[in-house]
């Protein structure tokens, strides 16, 4: 492998993967940034099994404070709800989603249901995640190498790339509140991480992949989303993105839904609910062992497929004098189902079926993105994450696609994790991206014929036309790293002490006014400008940096030539 120099200049580069399932975290040092280390002492308590990752699950006390994160978590828990002192715990697992479901309408003070149904707002769930990764990275740093300060830290925190900038913004105010500064946090696309980090595996163990003009389509499969993205590799060693990011809610916990629910019609609702409460250990262990199982299912496997379920389970389901025998016999799982003693046995068929809902989404989508014609001419598919490492959803792609090549990094759910520290290290890495929205920023221009006539409106004595929406990027247009959009904007009035101006997103290619219904305000820009009793003087520049995995604002004052980054604002201050 050959050895690239660092262009970060911290001493070290930190990624965490915050999934939706697990999380986990990585880093390298600047000095050799291709070493790179993760955390392999995560312990599931009960099954023993060690982990790269642990769960996504926080657990808090009574009084709301933070008690364990992970494993630990979990384990906690069922503890108490053994002894039936869990009820005024807070344990909250598979909580990224909420990003994704309600990303329009985030906010602040969004609320997260625990597992029992009890509410905290959202961002301290995630902000208390971030700070446990944060904090057990810093106890593994320092007991690797002494005296690594904070500060000397670049955080590289993963994201899908199909949230939209809220998301985005929601994820840096957590970590803001877990102490960490806007400087030191940069995103990581998911499906360019995991692209980053097959270059360096190319190199070893999948060939074909790290030629100049290679194209090759990377698809992240985690328990929540599926994530997909196009790169081609260029002559200098960048990447070049061929078409917009994309994906849907197509990730293995779908699969866990569906499994949950046949042994539910199996058992009864009633005894399912009581599994979950009564006999926490075991429910978290059959997740843990299904989660295991699901990998390891292939088309080849012959007869039935044999699940391990807890004796605590079968109990309840017979507890009311009806066997579980009887149960299948009068369910539309007779024959198909036998239980014995642990052991539930599934047919093939009906197993494959678990997987029916998120697959069958995912081909479809990746069918037709081989219809667009920056696409068509791409032969190989690179499946990574957790639920990409499952035998049948390898199946399903070489079924589907047996014209493309499928290929399967080794360690394929660490991709992302990886790839995000070797991002950390060459953020100039994706020379290019594919815009996936129109962007621009709300505009009261002078009124012309044109112009609606309902928004017309009078501005210190002159007539202007209100919500114009000032066009920055299109859709599915090409930017390079450092594409900007630049504007030079006075305040409204002398005795102004600041400029907001407002940005909005549409997945319309045309967009008039910021009020149309496709149109989705980003959130605004907020800065102060020089103190003078001349409006000339508040004059600032303003540039705007689309081509890197958030927008990047860079504001100079004309007058003073001062020059400060401006964060997008999403949300109103709490």
């Amino acid at each position: 492998m050959t050895q690239v120099s660092s262009s970060s200049c911290k001493l070290v580069v930190a990624a965490m993967d915050f999934g939706t399932t697990y999380s986990g975290y990585a880093f390298s040092f600047r000095d050799d940034p291709d070493r790179i280390e993760t955390n392999e002492k995560w312990v599931a308590g009960s099954a023993q099994l060690m982990s790269m990752k642990c769960p996504t699950t926080v657990l808090l006390t009574p009084d709301k404070k933070f008690h364990s994160f992970g494993f630990e978590a979990e384990n906690k828990f069922a503890d108490l709800a053994e002894d039936d002192c869990h009820h005024d715990w807070y344990l909250f697992r598979r909580f990224k989603m909420t990003l994704y479901d309600s990303a329009k309408n985030l906010q602040i003070d969004t609320p997260l249901e625990d597992i029992m149904g009890k509410a905290m707002p959202a961002i301290d769930i995630f902000s208390h995640s971030i700070r446990f990764l944060k904090n057990h990275l810093l106890s593994t740093l320092n007991i690797r190498t002494i005296g690594i300060r904070e500060n000397e830290i670049q955080y590289v925190i993963t994201v899908p790339a199909i949230w939209n900038e809220r998301a985005k913004q929601f994820m840096r105010r957590a970590a803001n509140k877990a102490d960490i500064p806007n400087k030191q946090i940069t995103f990581a696309l998911e499906p360019e991480a995991a692209s980053i980090w097959c270059q360096v595996v190319t190199k070893e163990k999948l060939t074909g992949l790290s030629e100049p003009s290679a194209k090759y389509m990377v698809v992240d499969l985690g328990g929540g989303t599926a994530d997909i993205t196009v790169h081609q590799k260029m002559d200098d060693g960048s990447l070049k993105e061929l078409h917009k990011a994309s994906g849907g809610a197509w990730g293995g916990n779908e699969v866990d839904k569906a499994y949950v629910q046949l042994l539910t019609e199996l058992v009864g609702k009633d005894a399912m609910e009581k599994f979950k409460l009564e006999a926490m250990t075991d429910y978290f262990d059959l997740l843990r062992d299904f989660e295991t199982k699901k990998r390891t299912i292939t088309t080849d496997t012959d007869g039935k497929i044999a699940f391990r379920i807890p004796a605590a389970l079968r109990e309840l389901a017979e507890s009311e004098g009806v066997s579980v025998k009887e149960k299948i016999a009068e369910s539309r799982f007779k024959g198909i189902v036998t239980w014995t003693g642990d052991k539930l046995r599934i047919e093939k068929t009906t197993t494959i079926q678990l997987f029916d809902i998120p697959l069958k989404m995912l081909i479809n989508h990746i069918k037709e993105l081989f219809t667009e014609p920056k696409v068509q001419d791409v032969g190989t598919v690179l499946l990574v994450g957790g639920f990409g490492e499952c035998g049948l959803v390898k199946a399903a792609f070489e079924e589907s696609f047996p014209d493309k090549r499928l290929m399967i990094p080794p360690e394929a759910g660490l991709a992302v994790l990886k790839g995000a520290v070797r991002f950390g290290h060459l953020p100039e890495i994706v020379s290019t991206r594919i815009s996936r929205f129109t962007i621009g920023r709300e505009g009261w221009p002078i009124f012309e014929a044109h112009h609606d006539p309902d928004k017309k409106v009078e501005v210190g004595g002159t007539e202007r036309c209100k919500d114009v929406f000032q066009k920055m990027v299109e859709i599915d247009q090409e930017i390079t790293k450092m594409h900007s959009y630049e504007e030079q904007t006075t305040p409204v009035s002398a005795d102004s002490e600041g400029v907001m101006i407002k940005l909005f997103s549409s997945t319309k290619r045309d967009v008039k006014y910021t009020t149309e219904l496709d149109c989705q305000e980003l959130g605004s820009l907020c800065f102060k400008v020089p103190d003078s009793s001349e409006i000339e003087d508040k004059k600032v520049a303003i540039s705007y940096i689309f081509g890197e995995t958030e927008i990047h604002v860079h504001v100079r004052s004309l007058k003073t030539n001062d020059e400060h980054e401006v964060w997008i604002e999403c949300f109103s201050e709490e």
